[in-house]
């Protein structure tokens, strides 16, 4: 596997974005009073304290009891001046599963606007785009999937990326740009909070076993580029995606034997909008495998296409329902299956069909949802049933379950059936 290697138009794009990050400071420095401290807008704070905790529900032989133990505060600080805005959020918690102290920036950007055409957002962000409830094909914005599985609030899936977006305006379409100059991987599994399948070693891996990674880590050479031109037509949201990076998790391994992450090139397009009484979405995505695209280096993942097509609807009084129909195709399978034994090896298509059921109560401040995926391929399934009460403005409850369920310990949702877990959290905002 070749390693991925500093491109010349990466650094004519970024010195492209570094010119248009400068124009609203030099324009804020020319301005009244001719200094960027002065004129800022009283602090807006807001945060929260947690307690959250949950517990497996069955044995597993590589992890605790305990899928989450934690104590988390977070503090969010904005203010604006004349020329720009500016965001800080950030989570510090007890976890009683590291049995350490955490630190976390969620957010720390500035977001100017220096002409009608133009808006800048530089720093650590939360990034997202992409028409799928819980799928993901175009988004190559890093993922807290641990998080996720282990009953953290649904705000953590989404892992923050340090990086400048800028979105250009027009009549003709619209294009957001957003540069990466040092590589965001996603929060795997790892096996510190959730076990999974080890297929190199044929059993379930934990905390004992954290995955060794050689993860691409030099600035402004290991960097990523995400676009989306994307325009309205007759109330239907038509986008062209490009991405150029890196897949996103381990997706092969070094000679030495650790996990890599090769290079990766994504093409997508997607459309949204209303059909019926709901709304309709369909997205595509061709993976390039760019290290491998022949498919016959078995330390590479092949490349694949990617399919969602969805429906949302609200089928009774504050009661919304959505449903997706998923698919990945491996490409140059017959390569891929000279490599894999049949025991273990995947399918050519991996189908995943999700339902999401969020119903609201008590005048909307008892929420109830189900987001379930189930495939018929893998002969697998997950299901995360949640209760949230809002006892007051402050004051919250919830209540939770991650559920796995396979026949397969190989298969993606199967692997994690001895990581179910019931959670329960109490929250207090200001």
């Amino acid at each position: 596997m070749k390693r991925h290697t500093c491109r010349d138009h990466y650094r004519v794009l970024s010195a492209a974005l570094l010119l248009c990050i400068a124009a609203p400071l030099s324009q804020a420095q020319e301005g009244p009073g001719g200094a960027l401290l002065e004129g800022f807008a009283p602090l807006e704070v807001h945060g929260f304290g947690e307690l959250r905790g949950g517990y497996r529900t069955q044995n597993d032989r590589v992890e605790k009891d305990m899928s989450v133990m934690e104590s988390r505060f977070q503090l969010e600080v904005s203010t604006f001046n004349d020329w720009a805005d500016f965001k800080y959020k950030g989570d510090v918690w007890a976890d009683g599963v590291t049995e350490q102290g955490h630190y976390d920036a969620r957010e720390t950007w500035m977001f100017a606007r220096p002409t009608d055409f133009m808006d800048i957002k530089v720093g650590r962000q939360v990034l997202t785009w992409g028409t799928g409830e819980l799928v993901f094909l175009n988004d190559l914005f890093p993922k807290d999937w641990q998080s996720f599985f282990i009953g953290r609030d649904m705000e953590y899936l989404k892992a923050p990326s340090d990086a400048a977006k800028v979105s250009f305006f027009s009549d003709l379409a619209n294009l957001d740009v957003v540069y990466t100059p040092q590589f965001d991987s996603d929060r795997y599994i790892t096996g510190e909070y959730v076990s999974y399948w080890d297929a190199a070693r044929q059993g379930y891996a934990g905390s004992g076993a954290l995955v060794h990674s050689d993860r691409p880590d030099q600035w402004f050479c290991d960097d990523e580029i995400a676009l989306r031109l994307y325009r309205n037509i007759n109330n239907y949201e038509w986008a062209l995606y490009g991405y150029w990076g890196f897949w996103k998790k381990p997706a092969g391994q070094t000679p030495s034997g650790a996990a890599a992450f090769p290079d990766l090139h994504v093409y997508g397009a997607s459309v949204r909008g209303q059909v019926g009484p709901g709304i309709g979405n369909m997205e595509l995505a061709y993976y390039q495998s760019a290290d491998d695209e022949s498919g016959r280096d078995p330390a590479v993942d092949n490349s694949e296409m990617r399919y969602l097509m969805g429906y949302t609807q609200e089928i009774g009084r504050d009661l919304t329902a959505g449903l997706q129909y998923y698919v990945e195709q491996m490409l140059n399978y017959g390569p891929y299956r000279q490599h894999v034994s049949g025991r273990w090896a995947r399918d050519r298509y991996r189908h995943v069909i999700t339902l999401q059921l969020t119903q609201l109560l008590v005048s909307q401040n008892l929420e109830l949802s189900l987001s379930s995926y189930y495939s018929p391929s893998d002969e697998d399934a997950y299901l995360r049933p949640s209760v949230n009460y809002k006892v007051t403005d402050n004051l919250t409850l919830e209540a939770g379950a991650n559920i796995f369920l396979g026949d397969h310990p190989h298969t993606f949702f199967g692997q994690f059936e001895d990581n179910t877990n019931i959670y329960t959290a109490v929250r207090y905002s200001f």
